[in-house]
């Protein structure tokens, strides 16, 4: 994720009080050092977990609670897209079509708009099996949005990648098949024209509605910058009845003209969760997924952890 600016958050509406949000559920094995986590479940039930930096580091697990142990890295040699950060590869996402595995990844540096969006692909997930086939979004500087931050979703054979990070936020554009570079222009679904901090969209399809989850805030180096109360990274919600846009706020509020509402923020010793992916898990149900500082422990980037809930979407919003 990129940030560039540490200012407070807008005013938004709360689903609830910060005191009700639930703590992380159990992690076991490597659960440091876990930034942007992408989760997925392999069909004879082990779990992979992909997240930024390492060339995009794989842990592996027989359970979302653990242990997790380290396989190595998805992408060794790096990214074969020629910007700067092809080695220090972002917010990856991995989803599977048909029988491949597809991992979407970001190539950036912090403050740049030089950005690129990757696809590889895999047929089991084991290492040394990801075939990177190079960029299909791309910005540069002055571009309308910046290409970071990837997730695609699968709508009825439709597939959409929605992405996003500062310069006009959160932006979509749909792909001819999920390896297919992007052939149209990605059109704005989410922004904030007070903050412009909005990034690392999910999309997640639940019932009558689609729900753009994604985090809003600053999200690094809080170790040496600490933002104002409130200005850290949290995750927000918008939803509508198209995955192509229309979201709106648990109060009506039109979320590409600031609305937003909030599922998860500070609380108790957990600090600025952001970074997430939701996931229908066949064992747990729907789960949020993110990256968090535990005050406990410390501040620093390195220290981040990997944090999961159950969400409970009964009430037609996503509650942790």
């Amino acid at each position: 994720m990129i940030t560039v600016r540490s200012v407070a958050a807008a005013a938004i509406p709360l689903l609830g009080s910060a005191l009700g949000y639930a703590k992380p559920n159990a992690c076991s094995g490597v659960c440091v050092n876990t930034h942007d986590p992408s989760i997925i479940r392999r069909d004879d039930g082990t779990y992979f977990r992909f997240s930024t930096g390492g060339r995009i580091a794989v842990h592996s697990a027989p359970d979302i609670t653990g242990p997790w142990s380290y396989e190595g890295a998805a992408l060794p040699a790096g990214s074969v897209i020629d910007n700067p950060g092809n080695q220090d590869l972002w917010a990856p996402e991995v989803v599977k079509v048909g029988n491949t595995y597809y991992m979407y990844y970001s190539v950036s540096t912090f403050g740049s708009q030089v950005s690129a969006i990757g696809v590889a692909t895999s047929p089991s997930l084991d290492m040394n099996t990801w075939t990177d086939l190079g960029a299909i979004v791309q910005s540069s500087t002055g571009s309308p949005f910046n290409a970071i931050d990837p997730s695609l979703l699968n709508a009825d054979g439709q597939f959409l990648l929605t992405f996003g990070s500062f310069w006009e936020d959160i932006h979509q554009v749909p792909l001819a098949d999920p390896a297919a570079p992007a052939t149209e222009t990605p059109h704005q679904i989410a922004f904030d024209p007070v903050t412009t901090e909005e990034e690392g969209p999910a999309l997640f399809h639940y019932g009558d509605f689609y729900y753009l989850f994604y985090s809003k805030g600053k999200c690094c180096g809080y170790d040496t910058d600490r933002p104002t109360t409130g200005g850290e990274y949290k995750i927000m919600v918008c939803r509508s009845s198209s995955p192509t846009g229309g979201f709106v706020d648990a109060n009506g509020m039109d979320c590409s003209n600031g609305g937003g509402t909030v599922v998860l923020e500070s609380h108790d010793n957990i600090y600025g969760p952001g970074g997430q992916g939701v996931y229908d898990d066949p064992a747990h149900g729907p789960i949020l997924y993110y990256h968090y500082v535990d005050t406990n422990i410390g501040f620093a980037d390195g220290d981040k952890q990997f944090g999961w809930n159950n969400i409970d979407f009964s009430s037609g919003w996503p509650v942790v």
